[in-house]
Formats: structure tokens, sequence, C-alpha cells
């Protein structure tokens, strides 16, 4: 499996409506994309009291069963019809060393990520045993999936889970809204 992300910063004051509604009326297009487990579409708004976000965003959070479905989506009509509306992103990547999904992702109201810094050297075995801690850790607290990756380009490790309600989050995580979750039929 492999986890991806891209983010797009709007503006201030961007109205924030209109990615509300790209979200209610492209989400439902991806349901049922090949190797795609699901897509979660999130976004934060700066003036969100509840999520304290310090930029407008729209960053969805992908998780492919295989590489050809990221090929498949990048090489499509959505993406090209994203890019033409909003410009050229940069797609992160990451190796999965752990997924803990739910029975109803479509319940999730809002995501976490957090991107950590993996120091030079570090025992990657080690940290790939407490992943599934992280993620277990997740589920018991109330997660709806819990993902933990790693890039091993830039050496960060990924904590991504999806959330019913507001969830308590580390001081540098960012917290989203979730709109739509896409999933198999």
């Amino acid at each position: 499996m492999i986890a991806m992300q891209y983010s797009f910063t709007l503006p201030a004051d961007y109205d924030m409506a209109i990615i509300d509604r790209r979200i209610r009326d492209k989400g439902p297009m991806l349901d049922g994309f090949p190797r795609l487990r699901f897509k979660a579409y999130l976004s934060a708004k700066k003036e969100d009291a509840d999520l304290t976000s310090a930029e407008n965003l729209y960053a969805p959070f992908y998780l492919w069963d295989e590489p050809e479905g990221i090929d498949s989506f990048l090489s499509g009509a959505g993406f090209e019809t994203l890019t033409r509306d909003f410009g050229w992103p940069s797609v992160q990547t990451w190796l999965i060393w752990q997924t803990k999904l739910g029975p109803d992702l479509s319940a999730a109201r809002y995501a976490i990520r957090t991107i950590e810094t993996i120091a030079p050297y570090a025992n990657l075995a080690e940290l790939r045993e407490r992943a599934d801690a992280k993620a277990q850790s997740a589920m018991q607290a109330g997660a709806l999936a819990a993902i933990v990756g790693f890039d091993p380009t830039a050496w960060r490790q990924l904590l991504f889970s999806l959330w019913p309600k507001v969830p308590v989050a580390a001081e540098v995580a960012q917290i989203y809204t979730v709109g739509h979750v896409s999933q198999p039929r």
C-alpha cells in the first residue's frame, strides 16, 4: 500500500464554500476507483475555531492498494481538471508501515495528520514496530482509521487518522474536516 497527499494553500479571504461544493459534487466520482482503498476529501478553514488551522487548505488524502492506482489517477482527467483549477501540486507519498481500518470510514468527520522527521541512522525496524502501537493507540482512542507510513526520500514518518468527532491532537498536527470518503463499492 502507498499513501498519497497533495495540498493547496488558499488565500485567507478565499470562499471555502467553493471547496465544500467541489467536495460535495465531485467526491462520489471516485467511489469505486480501481486500486483505491479510500480517498478522504480534506479541508481546513482558517476561521474554524474547532480546528485552529493557520491557513485555508484543500488537501485530499489517498490510500492506494497498488502504485498503478496512483498512476491511473494522476494520468487521468480528474487530476488534469484539478491542476487546471488550482495549479500543479507537489504530491507526497509514503510507503505503509501499518494500516488499521474500521468497518465504516464514511462516518469520518475529521482527520489528523502528523509528519515527523526520522533521525539519521535511526533503527527503522524499531520505528516500524512502534508504528503498530501508534496505529493501535489511535484506534483504541476512537479513530476510524489509522495509517503509519514513511518517506525514505525525505526521511519522514506519517501518522494519519480519521475520526467521527473532533480529536485531541498533538501540537504539531494538522487537523482537517472530512467532506467525503470514497471507498470501494
